[in-house]
């Protein structure tokens, strides 16, 4: 009985690496998603800080993946570089 439950258990591993095997092989044959259309709105991740007050301000979706800067206190807000 051991060994006929060895195998089955054996043949279930096999089975389920071969599955994910393929699912990581299919995503990876995926072309590119095709950019939106002009004018919908992206996700982007900047943050801008004031140079007169401090304040910052973050930027999450923009119509553009380089947007132009804010201005606040009649100034623009200059692009705070995270640090890596």
């Amino acid at each position: 009985m051991g060994t006929v439950l060895n195998v089955v258990l054996a043949l279930a591993v096999g089975y389920l690496i071969f599955k994910i095997g393929f699912a990581v092989l299919g995503s990876l044959a995926r072309p590119v998603p095709a950019p939106p259309p002009t004018g919908e709105m992206r996700r982007v991740k900047l943050t801008y800080r004031c140079s007169s007050c401090g304040m910052e301000l973050r930027v999450q979706a923009a119509v553009s993946e380089d947007p132009a800067p804010p201005r606040h206190c009649m100034d623009e807000m200059e692009l705070v570089v995270p640090a890596e």
